[in-house]
């Protein structure tokens, strides 16, 4: 069995955590970015330079340069903006990402006010007492129209909303209430908050240990992967190869679980690529990187992305399993050590 760098386990879980604390659902994300410069600037062999549409693109310069090769992952999580400001001073929502309006019930959030400060609200069905609504609170269905921003503003009309500053337009940013709790990581936006900690972290532990890939590799991070178009603009010509790390979708019918990394080999855009898959199946046997192979019947990845552009390489999907995916997500820090482990390992080789 070959041997790989440590991860350093609080990297991971600090880089994690300082990122799902940064808004930036689809379309809001110069905060994540500028982030990610802040983590890669000072390291050597690294060049990096934003996209048109605001992706961050990293080099690394490798040994070879007979086949570059990418990874991506995105900072860009699911969320809503503003659409009507509502005759209560409410908020009414749109959404950013697909995922079932019921998941949001009850989670606090920040509308990013355009013309001021933000402001802080909950996301509540509009007849949400059942003092007063009685059977109305369990028998309503949750969408666009019966959930609502209740903002913690002093406000009953459309006028004082938008003299606090919030428009129509303005971007909503859900909690991601992280905990940790006996190696468990819950929180939103794991998807992909932790792919991307998790490719930080193999990057910190190859220059820590002064290595560096075996080929000229760059880095994607991509900025609107939730609305299926991040990568499909922004990698350089000439890679050959493009890794996805995203997260594993747990559930029932599934083999991903939370305590490993998972190849997935077809999602609902079909197959990915056959001999990329196969060759990170034989990388993780060699280096003991736990893991599981699945298929994900409602899934799609900016490796897809990037291939109904018209770009002409293999792909592959890898990433942590996560339960409850665009919902309130959980992970563990195995399947993230695991994806780490994963992506030096294909760095390397």
């Amino acid at each position: 069995m070959k041997k790989l760098p440590q991860i350093d386990r609080e990297y991971l879980l600090d880089t994690l955590q300082e990122l799902l604390s940064i808004p930036s659902p689809t379309g809001y994300t110069e905060g994540a970015i500028s982030f990610l410069e802040g983590k890669l600037e000072n390291l050597p062999g690294f060049s990096y330079h934003r996209s048109v549409k605001g992706a961050l693109i990293a080099s690394w310069t490798g040994d070879l340069k007979t086949s570059p090769r990418a990874l991506t992952a995105h900072v860009d999580t699911l969320g809503a903006m503003v659409k009507e400001i509502k005759s209560n001073g409410r908020l009414k929502l749109s959404q950013l990402g697909s995922y079932a309006w019921n998941t949001i019930e009850g989670e606090g959030c920040t509308v990013l006010a355009s013309g001021g400060e933000p402001v802080r609200g909950s996301i509540l069905l509009h007849k949400s007492s059942g003092h007063v609504y009685g059977k109305d609170v369990s028998g309503t269905e949750r969408n666009e129209d019966t959930l609502e921003v209740r903002l913690d503003l002093v406000s009953s009309s459309a006028e004082e909303t938008r003299q606090a500053g919030v428009k129509v337009g303005d971007f909503v940013a859900f909690d991601p209430r992280m905990e940790i709790n006996q190696g468990f990581v819950r929180s939103r936006h794991l998807d992909d908050k932790a792919g991307v900690a998790c490719l930080l972290a193999a990057i910190q532990s190859l220059q820590d240990a002064g290595l560096q890939p075996v080929q000229d590799t760059v880095f994607h991070f991509s900025n609107y992967e939730e609305v299926g178009h991040g990568a499909a603009a922004g990698l350089p010509e000439g890679i050959r190869e493009l890794v996805a790390v995203d997260m594993a979708a747990v559930g029932d019918g599934q083999t991903s679980d939370e305590f490993h990394a998972t190849l997935c080999v077809k999602d609902s855009g079909g197959p990915y690529h056959h001999d990329l898959s196969q060759r990170l199946r034989s990388l993780a046997d060699e280096y003991e990187v736990p893991y599981r192979v699945d298929i994900y019947p409602h899934y799609g990845s900016d490796g897809e992305a990037y291939w109904r552009a018209g770009g002409d390489v293999a792909v592959a999907l890898i990433g942590p399993g996560v339960d409850a995916s665009h919902n309130y997500e959980r992970t563990h820090l195995e399947a993230l050590l695991a994806t780490s482990q994963w992506v030096m390992a294909y760095l390397l080789n």
